[in-house]
């Protein structure tokens, strides 16, 4: 690991792919016919049948850059530029006000989706201060977001994993697993995960449970048992 990142040091870094603009999204020349339109008082519709493209793409495309009485070509090809540039600053780098909430939460071992509902419900019709839960998850695990949180909070989930796995790799497939068995020793932590920082006091002192024999087997090795009596009074 020490390798790679002193390679990555030295080379500048992993380079990033020249913006290209995907062939489904408007170009600036079809921008230009849409303000020509406009101009000569065709509708939204009629301009989408004439470039090929669909009528809620061309009815999009004017709302987002002020409407028809507002609507430049030149304006909106840069917006749409400027939208499609990654990586993208978060939203919590962006808001230190969203910022301290969401690490005021965290800190008290909420997890996201409770704290974007809360989010929604305190600031109802302030989208500034609201944040999905996914995108508190990338602030905490992506490592282009750094600045963007506290990292050391991912603690305080219910994981507490430093690093974020894929769905893929939680699906239980069964292996690895001893079945009838009860945990060897009880869970700590904000949400009954084991805490890093538990003392060490906390952790000697964590009760321990054994495997019992199930209802099933208790009858089972009864009917064993009667069994060899009656065979033993048989035989004498």
């Amino acid at each position: 690991m020490q390798n790679a990142r002193r390679f990555l040091h030295q080379s500048g870094g992993v380079r990033l792919t020249p913006q290209q603009r995907s062939e489904r999204h408007l170009s600036g020349s079809e921008r230009e016919e849409i303000s020509r339109g406009i101009a000569a008082g065709e509708s939204g519709r009629q301009s989408a049948r004439r470039l090929g493209r669909s009528p809620s793409t061309v009815s999009r495309e004017i709302a987002r850059n002020g409407g028809r009485d507002r609507y430049r070509a030149a304006s909106a090809d840069e917006a749409a530029y400027a939208r499609g540039r990654r990586p993208k600053q978060a939203k919590l780098a962006q808001r230190p006000a969203l910022r301290a909430l969401v690490e005021a939460k965290l800190a008290l071992c909420w997890s996201p989706d409770q704290i974007a509902g809360w989010l929604r419900r305190q600031f109802p019709g302030d989208t500034a201060m609201q944040i999905s839960h996914e995108a508190i998850y990338l602030s905490l695990y992506d490592p282009r977001r750094r600045q963007a949180i506290d990292r050391s909070l991912t603690q305080r989930l219910r994981s507490a994993r430093p690093m974020r796995r894929p769905k893929i790799a939680r699906r239980p497939t069964g292996r690895g697993i001893i079945r009838g068995t009860a945990p060897t020793r009880a869970p700590t932590g904000c949400f009954g995960s084991t805490s890093p920082r538990a003392p060490t006091s906390a952790r000697s002192t964590r009760p321990t449970w054994t495997p019992s024999l199930t209802n099933s087997t208790t009858v089972h090795a009864r009917h064993t048992a009667t069994a060899l009596r009656q065979r033993s009074t048989l035989t004498s």
